[in-house]
């Protein structure tokens, strides 16, 4: 029986993030080998009011998204060694990294999180009005759930990204967002 606070209450498995060891053969493996892409990469993303562990931090990270079916593929490359998930303990390489529940309200994804004794590993703003947890809900390092309020006009990005993907001839695989 689920319990009424769990956490696959807030939604299902819209993302599955990477943190790759080799990046650029990462991009090489989705696209050629599953045939996912082409990827949008954003680079020196760093959260507002970023804390790890409840410490401000300024730990910067570049991503590159896909979309296999409905499935959003990210894959993460640390820019600086700054406290956080990419660096340090959590930074589990080369196998799943976390993966992320798209939510309406990061205040009830919050209360989930308490619920379900995870720890709050990171949180932080997107934008002018998203915001975003990491939790660890006792799996530890490999075992982090993003739990994601989009900013506004994220949507229309994620849609144009899987919009991109779906008759995709494998031409210009890595393209710049922004």
């Amino acid at each position: 029986m689920t319990k009424p606070n769990a956490l696959t209450a807030l939604g299902p498995v819209g993302q599955l993030a990477y943190l790759p060891s080799d990046f650029d053969a990462a991009v090489r493996y989705w696209t050629e080998t599953m045939g996912v892409g082409p990827f949008y990469v954003l680079q020196n993303v760093a959260l507002g009011n970023c804390k790890y562990k409840g410490q401000p931090t300024g730990a910067v990270f570049s991503i590159a998204i896909a979309y296999w079916g409905d499935v959003q593929i990210e894959l993460i490359r640390a820019e600086n060694d700054e406290p956080g998930i990419y660096t340090g303990e959590y930074a589990v390489t080369d196998r799943l990294h976390h993966i992320c529940i798209f939510v309406d309200s990061i205040a009830d994804a919050r209360a989930a999180a308490t619920a379900a004794g995870a720890e709050i590993l990171v949180e932080g703003s997107v934008g002018e009005d998203g915001a975003v947890i990491y939790v660890d809900a006792g799996g530890g390092p490999g075992h982090v759930i993003e739990l994601l309020q989009n900013m506004t006009g994220a949507d229309a990005i994620f849609q144009m990204i899987k919009d991109a993907g779906k008759d995709w001839d494998g031409s210009d695989p890595l393209r710049m967002l922004g």
